[in-house]
């Protein structure tokens, strides 16, 4: 039976969503095709009309999630508000939902053993964000990519550790030096007026 281009469109949506939540939350070695096109509501047969292979899968979910706090993130970002942006990657609810969060955090020790055209993609989104950052930096930052990429380096590493370190006090002192770090390194006080909460 052929389904109309639409509907073939809205399974593939389907099967990088539940891709990247899974991937995210889990790991990527640690996710199954079968677990992935099951929770889609879909057959593992399914799986290969879409694509060659799960590490096709794997760089398409890099490449194309978003999620709504990178969303959030990214709007805090383009209105200079760099504190919020800040506050919110380095916040407990951040930490605590690796499945709704940045891909980066949760993804990279793994995407660091995927083929060479993930790590593309990957590297793409990371200059990307870098970019975003270093020109919602200060006026007089010197040499704004370099600040940028260690901003955003921080705030990833930050995460990670923190995740680490989940349901101890260390975790929270992570975050909070983690969070005095970046904005140090972004100036200090590098909002234009949005809130921080």
């Amino acid at each position: 039976m052929r389904y109309e281009k639409g509907r073939k469109q809205a399974s593939r949506q389907k099967i990088l969503e539940v891709a990247a939540e899974r991937f995210r939350a889990e790991g990527i070695a640690a996710t199954g095709l079968a677990t992935i096109m099951s929770d889609a509501g879909m057959t593992n047969g399914a799986f290969y009309p879409h694509f060659p292979s799960k590490a096709d899968l794997v760089r398409e979910t890099v490449a194309v999630t978003t999620d709504p706090r990178s969303m959030r993130i990214r709007q805090f970002i383009e209105d200079g508000d760099l504190v919020a942006a800040i506050e919110m990657f380095l916040s407990p609810e951040h930490r605590d939902s690796p499945g709704q969060g940045c891909p980066l955090t949760a993804l990279l020790p793994e995407i660091a053993r995927q083929p060479i055209d993930t790590r593309r993609v990957c590297a793409a989104n990371f200059q990307n964000m870098v970019s975003e950052l270093a020109a919602a930096l200060p006026p007089g930052t010197k040499d704004r990519q370099a600040t940028a990429m260690g901003i955003y380096a921080t705030m990833i590493g930050t995460v990670q550790l923190a995740r680490a370190a989940a349901g101890t006090e260390l975790s929270e002192r992570i975050l909070a030096a983690g969070r005095e770090t970046a904005r140090a390194l972004a100036g200090g006080d590098c909002s234009r007026g949005a809130s921080t909460q």
